[in-house]
Order: C-alpha cells, then sequence, then structure tokens
C-alpha cells in the first residue's frame, strides 16, 4: 500500500486508464500546461502527449460539448471543469445533450463520458467559486453523481467511471485534494457504483455524509465516543446509483438518523434520504431526522462566515445528541 494524496490517486487513475485504453483521453483548461488548477493531471502530458491531453480556451459549453461529441463517436472522454461553478454556463450541453443522448436514441448511442468537477468550502473562494451543486446533478435523469472522500475511492472510482457506458460527474473536494491515504500499490482497483461504505460501525446513532463531510463526521464520532454515544457512519461514496439498502439497515439497528452534506440545506439530496428512510422503516425511527447542511444563502468570502455556514463536527455531534434527546 502507498500512501499518497487524494489528487494524487486522480492522477494515477487517469494515468492507468490511459494506458489500458488509447481512446481515453483528457480536456480541460490549463490540463496539459500547468495540470489543472490543483495538479491532477500533472506529468501526463510529457507521458501520453497534448493530443491526448488537451488545454482548452476558456469556453465550458465548447469543450464539455466537445468532450460529448467525442464520447459519441468512440473515445472515452474525461474532461476536467477547473471549478464546478463554471459549469453553470455549460448546462445546455450537460443536461439537455450529454444526459438524455442515450435515451433519445432509444439506447443505440452510447455516452461513456467523465466530468471532473472540483467543488465545495474551505479556501474562501466566494459565492461563485466555492458552491456544491450535486443535487442539481442528481436531479438530472441520465447523469451518474460521484463523491468520493479519500485516495483510495477516488481512484478506485474514477477508474470504474471511465469505464462507465454511461456520462458520470465525478465530484472532487477542494480540501480533499491534499489529503493522504492508502492506496494498494501494482493492482487493479475497481469499486462499483452504488456500494456505501460503513466508515465506523456503531449502534447508537447512524451518520450519513459525502464527500469531505465524511472527514467532518468521522471527527464527530470521535467527539461523540467521549461521550459514551456510539455513532454509526456511512459514507454511500456514489449519490446517484444511491445503496439506500445500507443506510435502511443502519438505521433500523440504531433507531436514528443525522445526515450531513455541504450543499444547502433546501432541497439538497439529503432531503431524498430523509423521505426513503421514513417512508421504508418508519416504524424503526426513534426520533426525528437531523440534517446538518449550509444555509440557503450564497457561499460567503469572508472565512469566519464560510466556517459558520458549513457543517462541523460540533454541528454534527450535537445533532447526533439531539435524536438521542441529550441536550
Amino acid at each position: 500500500m502507498a500512501n499518497i494524496k487524494y489528487s494524487i490517486a486522480i492522477r494515477d487513475a487517469l494515468a492507468e486508464e490511459m494506458r489500458r485504453d488509447p481512446m481515453v483521453f483528457v480536456m480541460g483548461e490549463d490540463v496539459a500546461r500547468f495540470g489543472g488548477v490543483f495538479g491532477c493531471t500533472l506529468d501526463l502530458p510529457e507521458e501520453f502527449g497534448t493530443k491526448r491531453v488537451r488545454s482548452t480556451p476558456i469556453s465550458e459549453a465548447a469543450f464539455l460539448g466537445a468532450g460529448l461529441g467525442a464520447s459519441i463517436s468512440g473515445a472515452r472522454a474525461v474532461v476536467e471543469m477547473q471549478y464546478v461553478d463554471f459549469i453553470l454556463c455549460a448546462m445546455d450541453q450537460l443536461v439537455n445533450q450529454t444526459a438524455k443522448m442515450h435515451y433519445m436514441s432509444n439506447g443505440k448511442v452510447k455516452v461513456p463520458y467523465t466530468i471532473r468537477v472540483q467543488h465545495g468550502c474551505g479556501r474562501g473562494n466566494g459565492a461563485q467559486h466555492a458552491q456544491n451543486l450535486e443535487s442539481i446533478f442528481a436531479n438530472v435523469p441520465g447523469l451518474k453523481v460521484v463523491c468520493p472522500s479519500n485516495p483510495y475511492d477516488a481512484k478506485g472510482l474514477l477508474k470504474t467511471a471511465v469505464r462507465d457506458d454511461n456520462p458520470v460527474v465525478f465530484c472532487e473536494h477542494k480540501m480533499l485534494y491534499a489529503t493522504r491515504g492508502e492506496v494498494p500499490e501494482g493492482e487493479e482497483l475497481l469499486i462499483p457504483f452504488g456500494v456505501a461504505d460503513i466508515k465506523r460501525t456503531g449502534k447508537d446513532v447512524t451518520v450519513v455524509a459525502t464527500s469531505f463531510m465524511v472527514l467532518k463526521a468521522i471527527e464527530a464520532g470521535k467527539l461523540l465516543e467521549k461521550e459514551g454515544i456510539d455513532a454509526e457512519i456511512i459514507d454511500p461514496r456514489t449519490i446517484v446509483p444511491l445503496d439506500i439498502e445500507t443506510i435502511l439497515s443502519s438505521v433500523k439497528k440504531t433507531g436514528r438518523l443525522v445526515i450531513v452534506h455541504e450543499t444547502n440545506e433546501f432541497c439538497g439530496f439529503g432531503a431524498e434520504i430523509a423521505f426513503e428512510v421514513q417512508n421504508a422503516v418508519f416504524k424503526y425511527l426513534d426520533a426525528p431526522i437531523e440534517r446538518v447542511c449550509t444555509a440557503q444563502v450564497p457561499m460567503p468570502y469572508s472565512r469566519k462566515l464560510e466556517q459558520a455556514n458549513v457543517p462541523t463536527p460540533e454541528r454534527i455531534a450535537a445533532a447526533a445528541k439531539k435524536t438521542l434527546y441529550i441536550k
């Protein structure tokens, strides 16, 4: 096992898939010259050349559409969107074209297309560079949505995404790129979509968290443990498809549920999880379901205001205690 950064796990996954399949190529702003804004494509041009690692003009609609065209023509495109916020300039290409092409062709056209987006708060980037839009992506039929929380999952899920014959929006949190974790060396690592990972087993309360919030939930679990509260922490890894069965099994055991995500609480995908749980295992719930999310406001530029808006281990622990009727 190698202890590597999240960003290196992304790069290694891309390199391995490009070696395996000559039809895989990478495209995006500055991916060839600077390795992208977070350095995830560093060294790839030296090995694969600038025909397979292509820097693009600053036109998200143009290169996201070009990636779609390449994907339906036999290639497997991996497009890097410099910040997730910029994909809003290409929503017609994403929602009306990429997501619907397979359906509108009666299944004749495959769309093996991976769109990597950098999302999340924590760097004081302000309202236009720190959004979490995974709830929007999850609402679009035809898109798969992936949110890895660690280097191991980032590599295994990205390799699966590249090999998938459907469009995948691959969400990478900015604050995870420098985090480290163990990743197997010299062996194939593929993680199937729709399989959650139980990060910590427990019996008192279930905490479901995604992306960078998984790390916050694990810290919250440690805080709760000091008070004798045993939290089970689940990382869905993919929002679409969602492994609801693992969540249901946990809630049947604990009787309580806290959902944590960095996207807005109002109309966030956590509401869908809450509905699925109460609809399927209502009789097992011993307390109302709690959510810990960001408020329905643009993300502040001020670091202090940003920190006040984003879920913290303390807020997660407080929500867990609320389900246990502990102040």
